[in-house]
């Protein structure tokens, strides 16, 4: 079996209501809503078909919930996705095996209470989260207690980068053009956020949190001598008083920034996919395509990311650890 850990959905009902409350989409929001494979269930399994014993496990795509509209309608939506995600599992368990909930983050009390029902009485397998809530860090005081929950819970995160056209690439301009926020800029700041996770302390408050990395670790794989040797000197660049904090942490940082789980979704990228299963392992990297999103509407980046884990050299025991053994002992699937 090949479990895809990382696939996009709209749920009828909450597409819908998206629709509704965002009828001039801009970005992404634009984007999304133009890939029939991400809403008509017939087309999206006729690309599934393609791949023999394959399933993937489902979650909600961009734009995050919370950007939307206000909390209360963030909140609507998101027990609206859920709701309809578990209900797909339930249909279509040979299909959707597990779901991934959303959560509403710009209300911190509805976001922790959505995830304990979608986790205890949907049965959702985890939570996914973006890279950003509304412009603050992930690891700002009122989303810590997020994953306090999941480290008790014992289930992963899913971390999706979320930054839009807004973010410019210089001070003095409005807005990122040519998609480089997209290209560049998604990569980056889920390097950012990983590394907040790691200075806040958060593997040496819950050393067994499970994250798991879109598009494996971004460019942490790639940054190794910089994560390594280069933040071994935090301090020396600055007058910040990082040095204090460093001598604080258990281990060196990059040993933590190891300690994430990562998918393989780099969009058919052979030496990328190398890369990063070299930096965080065999046991920490799990089969993800992020269908439906590409060119093809669904297939190609499911097609060209299993032609790559096949033609790697490891044993098969070890590619069975890839494409569902990690998946499945991390979000205690059967």
């Amino acid at each position: 079996m090949k479990l895809d850990i990382f696939n996009h959905i709209f749920p009828k009902t909450y597409y819908e209501r998206m629709l509704k409350e965002v009828p001039n989409p801009t970005g992404i929001n634009k984007r999304v809503r133009h890939i029939p494979a991400i809403v008509d269930l017939k087309e999206r399994f006729r690309k599934m078909d393609l791949f023999g014993e394959y399933a993937q496990v489902i979650c909600l795509p961009n734009p995050p919930i919370e950007t939307l509209g206000p909390p209360r309608v963030c909140v609507e939506l998101a027990k609206m996705g859920n709701d309809g995600m578990a209900e797909l599992v339930s249909k279509h368990p040979a299909r959707f095996p597990g779901f991934v909930a959303g959560l509403a983050m710009n209300d911190p009390d509805a976001m922790l209470k959505e995830a304990e029902r979608a986790i205890k009485k949907l049965g959702a397998v985890g939570v996914q989260v973006f890279t950003n809530v509304l412009g603050k860090p992930l690891t700002a005081p009122e989303t810590m207690p997020l994953f306090d929950l999941m480290a008790k819970l014992d289930l992963p995160i899913w971390l999706h980068p979320a930054r839009t056209e807004a973010f410019p690439d210089y001070q003095k301009e409005t807005k990122s053009p040519y998609e480089i926020w997209w290209t560049f800029g998604w990569p980056y700041e889920t390097s950012v956020a990983m590394a907040r996770i790691v200075f806040a302390g958060l593997f040496d408050k819950h050393p067994d949190l499970k994250i798991i990395t879109h598009h494996l670790g971004a460019m942490v794989p790639y940054f190794e001598g910089r994560v390594g040797p280069g933040c071994d000197q935090i301090g020396t660049r600055s007058s910040d008083g990082y040095e204090r904090l460093v001598k604080r942490l258990k281990k060196r940082p990059v040993d933590y920034f190891h300690m994430f789980y990562a998918d393989t979704a780099v969009f058919g990228a052979w030496e990328a996919t190398k890369c990063g299963l070299k930096f965080f392992g065999v046991d920490r990297v799990l089969f993800a395509s992020d269908a439906p999103f590409d060119p093809e509407k669904g297939s190609m980046y499911t097609r060209t990311t299993i032609e790559i884990i096949d033609r790697l050299d490891i044993s098969p025991e070890e590619r069975q650890k890839i494409y569902e053994g990690n998946a499945r002992r991390i979000m205690r699937l059967n």
